[in-house]
């Protein structure tokens, strides 16, 4: 289900929803399926996979997930269970050029090093 402008979740709700805007879940709210948004608020409980900036747990929001997110936040009485991926962020040189980080730099790493002991 794809929805303009936020959304607000209070019940159970199975399968996938994205949104351009924020989605929150409330207390009551059990959501189970992929979630796309800018902002997920959570106060109930969420399984599944979730794709945004940013991802705010709050006082008794459960993330039972594999999260992608650039921002996370998670109250002390919140719960997140799962995995965590940084969203990736291209970075460009001043030229305009794109800088190797993360992955693409340990990737373009030689499959084997020798190194050369000389002795004098």
């Amino acid at each position: 289900m794809s929805i303009v402008g936020k959304m607000h979740i209070d019940g159970a709700f199975e399968g996938n929803v994205s949104s351009l805007d924020s989605i929150s879940i409330g207390k009551s709210g059990h959501v189970r399926g992929l979630i796309k948004a800018r902002s997920v608020d959570v106060c109930g409980l969420l399984e599944g996979e979730v794709i945004c900036d940013e991802l705010h747990i709050d006082a008794g929001g459960q993330v039972r997930a594999t999260v992608e997110s650039k921002q996370m936040s998670i109250h002390p009485q919140g719960c997140f269970l799962g995995e965590r991926r940084l969203k990736e962020v291209t970075a460009l040189n001043d030229d305009g050029h794109k800088i190797e980080t993360g992955m693409d730099a340990i990737d373009s790493l030689p499959d084997k090093v020798v190194l050369d002991q000389k002795s004098d």
